[in-house]
């Protein structure tokens, strides 16, 4: 399915989109990865992104991010091209064990983020226990990331994020390696969070039940090369709730939906 276009300028009385995608097209290695990607994603929005395996969802979050420069087309941040990566953007890895600096104990690696901004050493403490606290992991500041379960490490990770008062987050799989239990409740605690900040964020999962269970609107990529093949908003009440919400004949309705879609792009 040929993705609709999208013009960078907002329809009148409509927000601005805070990222925008504009045809972008990256090539790398001779290979198209992303081609003619058109997408607004508003201040405020939860947007989740799915696909098979390789469509690249995981490539347009980096090009989100600034880390990767489009090969045609534009990628735009509050209106102004994204040509490195901004201290408004925060970026959640899957792999938390490899983000945190293992040398540095959950205060310190928190305390990286406010360095980084140049807030005086004086003031950082009680901003790290006000950031421990928030992503509930009060009482461990001294605790090294070995110490520390895997939910716990993505809190910490989640955590030094939040230190940059980020505009937007940017989530690559980052409850993938979790049990269901632990996925199921940081779900929520991230939830809250974006709620409390507005933040913007960009989320990639593999998990369908996931993206309608987090997302404003989700978008579904076809493969070789990454374009969207689906797009479709979440009419959910929010706050959510992992029963009632899980149980919704909407929520079952668009899960048939992006199965079917992701079914299809794998054959």
């Amino acid at each position: 399915m040929a993705n609709a276009q999208m013009r960078l300028d907002p329809a009148p009385g409509a927000a601005a989109p805070q990222i925008a995608f504009a045809d972008a097209t990256l090539e790398l290695g001779g290979k198209t990865i992303i081609e003619n990607l058109s997408l607004g994603v508003r201040p405020g929005e939860f947007l989740c992104i799915v696909g098979a395996s390789g469509c690249g969802k995981t490539t347009a979050l980096r090009l989100a991010a600034g880390l990767y420069q489009p090969t045609r087309g534009k990628v735009n941040f509050d209106g102004q091209p994204m040509l490195h990566p901004r201290r408004e953007i925060a970026i959640v890895f899957q792999d938390y064990g490899k983000a945190l600096l293992p040398w540095r104990n959950a205060a310190g690696n928190v305390s990286l983020a406010l360095e980084a901004a140049g807030m005086p050493a004086a003031q950082r403490p009680a901003r790290i226990e006000e950031l421990l606290r928030t992503v509930g992991l009060p009482g461990h500041a001294g605790k090294y990331p070995a110490e520390m379960s895997g939910g716990m490490q993505q809190r910490l990770q989640i955590a030094r994020c939040l230190a940059q008062e980020p505009k937007t987050l940017l989530m690559d799989e980052p409850f993938g390696a979790l049990d269901a239990m632990t996925r199921q409740g940081l779900q929520d605690e991230v939830l809250s969070l974006v709620a409390a900040s507005g933040a913007t964020v960009i989320f990639v999962t593999h998990d369908l039940d996931e993206a309608i269970y987090l997302g404003d609107r989700i978008i579904g990529l076809l493969p070789h090369p990454g374009r969207i093949g689906i797009e479709l908003s979440v009419n959910l009440p929010r706050p959510r709730d992992q029963l009632s919400t899980r149980e919704h004949p909407e929520f079952l309705r668009l899960r048939r939906q992006l199965f079917d879609f992701i079914k299809a792009t794998e054959q």
